[in-house]
């Protein structure tokens, strides 16, 4: 291994040439594209919209921002970027700015080539420090990303006040030579945004109180929510214009793409613990709430719902059906439709209601949710007319238990005595007389699906039972422990 220059006469004598932040990233991602593969790894769904756009940006050497609802990937998108820089760079050691070795911008670095000439000392830095990145509040000051004179260093190195090397740099200049990432960038005040004119204009930063000016190489990028235009404030529109590409983020457009999400981020496989099996129905009945409430009336679309919604959904459907193979004595973990109603405390705290949803109440619409969705999966698999002897069964007054507590051989005694079912399962497959957990999950799909249509009643206590007739006049009421809205099934 050839071994790094660490000085600045080395690191001329090795033919070292510097280049702008902006071409380093646009070099490395044109030989990643020669090179094929994914530009993003694990970002999903954005293949034939975001990335394209995304790609554009850096060809063109733009600053730009992601414009989206919560839960889009923005953040994670900006932060793979810094994958995109080189392995190492060498900046003059010591400094706060990452001083080019070659033309550096900070007093520190000047005086040090200036006193040491060849022999000043070279460091090598990773793209760890060389992407920075600030959430906008708007407590942030100008001070805070540009820097002010700090009177302590100025007291503790015997400098005048308006000596350079008293300014206590902000984080822009601590990005200098990478990437500076700004999420939420409307909430920053107005003030703090015109800071950031002459960084993307002319590439460089004033600090107040002194008679200098910082040529600047970084890359600025930034994350927005549209709400925020309105709830919280805005982007000015000079800063708008001095932005290079506007590229709109979406969720995720299919339910197989958020599934693929999903599993890649959900923590399901527990490595202290038995091993999990997740049925397939059951991790689409999972993303079918998440597409079903950013559809719903009664959910404030401009707010979203957010990925992390199935994602927190999976997880703990996993984490109750672990605890009750735990105290069953079970050695897998096979989450049901009874779990993921047990999840419904991570729906209901993802959801911004609007004035009729209120009436109503989280909880209601988050069990609504999981019945629609178990409705659509049911559909995929089933003709419910075709279940007239399961439904008949219950039309005698025939009543079923399954709590998320029972275990899989308590639930299969019960399901034995209902006629019809196993005829039902084995015609789609979903019998399998050798895995009894994963049967009890088929059956109870069925079973709620059958209570979505309103063929039966489903209590909350996860009994089920005749169908009941509807309350004239309840709009948006049913029975069976769950309500629906008016629009759900429409």
């Amino acid at each position: 291994m050839t071994q790094r220059p660490t000085t600045l006469g080395a690191l001329r004598a090795a033919g070292y040439r510097p280049r702008s932040v902006k071409a380093e990233i646009r070099d490395n991602l044109v030989a990643r594209l020669k090179a094929g593969g994914p530009l993003f790894p694990g970002i999903v769904g954005y293949e034939d919209s975001v990335v394209p756009s995304l790609v554009n940006a850096v060809l063109s050497r733009h600053n730009f921002i992601l414009l989206g609802l919560r839960g889009q990937a923005k953040s994670r998108i900006l932060r793979q970027l810094a994958t995109l820089l080189d392995p190492e760079i060498p900046v003059l050691a010591g400094s706060e700015v990452n001083d080019d070795p070659f033309a550096p911008i900070s007093k520190h670095g000047r005086q040090l080539i200036e006193q040491a000439g060849d022999d000043a000392p070279i460091e090598w830095i990773g793209p760890d420090r060389r992407y920075v990145e600030k959430l906008a509040t708007p407590d942030v000051t100008v001070a805070d990303l540009i820097g002010d004179m700090d009177p302590i260093r100025a007291a503790r190195g015997g400098h005048l006040l308006s000596d350079e090397l008293t300014i206590n740099f902000g984080l822009l200049p601590r990005a200098n030579r990478g990437i500076f990432a700004i999420n939420e960038l409307p909430d920053l005040s107005g003030k703090v945004q015109v800071g950031l004119f002459n960084v993307l204009q002319e590439g460089d930063i004033q600090i107040k109180g002194y008679p200098v000016r910082l040529p600047l190489d970084v890359m600025l990028v930034f994350s927005a929510n549209p709400e925020d235009y309105t709830a919280r404030g805005k982007i000015i529109t000079p800063l708008k214009d001095r932005i290079g590409a506007e590229i709109l983020t979406h969720y995720p457009r299919s339910a197989e793409e958020g599934m693929e999400i999903t599993a890649n981020e959900a923590w399901v496989n527990r490595a202290d613990s038995s091993p999990v099996s997740i049925p397939p129905f059951v991790s689409e009945l999972v993303e079918r709430v998440a597409f079903l409430a950013r559809g719903d009336k009664r959910i404030d679309r401009r707010s979203g719902v957010s990925q992390r919604m199935p994602i927190t959904v999976l997880e703990t459907a996993v984490s109750n059906a672990e605890r009750r193979a735990l105290l069953a004595g079970e050695d897998r973990i096979l989450p049901r439709v009874a779990d993921v109603y047990a999840a419904m405390p991570s729906i209901t705290g993802k959801m911004e209601l609007e004035y009729e949803g209120e009436l109503q109440g989280s909880e209601a619409i988050a069990r609504d949710l999981i019945a629609a969705a178990a409705r659509e999966v049911f559909d995929r698999v089933w003709d419910v007319d075709m279940l007239d002897t399961v439904i008949e069964h219950f039309d005698r007054g025939g009543v079923l238990q399954i709590s998320d507590g029972a275990s899989a051989e308590a639930c299969m005694k019960g399901l034995r005595g209902v006629p019809g079912l196993a005829e039902a399962l084995e015609e789609a497959g979903m019998m399998q007389t050798d895995d009894v957990p994963m049967t009890v999950a088929a059956a109870e799909l069925l079973l709620e699906g059958l209570a979505a249509h309103r063929r039966i009643s489903r209590a909350e206590s996860g009994a089920y039972g005749r169908a009941k007739p509807e309350r004239k006049g309840k709009k948006g009421k049913g029975d069976g422990g769950f309500t629906f809205g008016d629009d759900m099934f429409s």
